[in-house]
């Protein structure tokens, strides 16, 4: 699986680049065969005003799925990134399933 991250602001830290993808590989770790590339961007949409303005977009590139993406807010950009990452893995989760699930029969009586 191909993670990159994307960051609004300039000279990101190397370590916390490496916190993300790290914790973005453990949590799509059981769910690697489907996704084949992550993009991570995280954004601090009104800058230093402060409040719910951090945000996580996540657009994975799936095999059979196409392209996801999830967004979303939070106070800092660990959480955004927690919070776009359980829609992630629950949403693909679910249509993982649906696609195993058979159909069902009608019956014409």
């Amino acid at each position: 699986m191909n993670v990159l991250i994307e960051s609004s602001r300039s000279g990101e830290p190397q370590v916390w680049r490496q916190q993300v993808e790290q914790r973005v590989r453990l949590v799509l770790q059981r769910l690697q065969g489907q996704v084949q590339q992550a993009r991570i961007s995280l954004r601090d949409i009104n800058g230093p005003k402060g409040g719910v303005d951090k945000q996580c977009q996540i657009m994975l590139t799936t095999a059979g799925h196409g392209r996801l993406v999830i967004i979303a807010k939070a106070e800092d950009a660990q959480g955004a990134l927690n919070q776009a990452l359980q829609r992630a893995t629950h949403t693909l989760a679910r249509l993982w399933q649906r696609k195993r699930r058979p159909m069902r029969q009608v019956s014409l009586a």
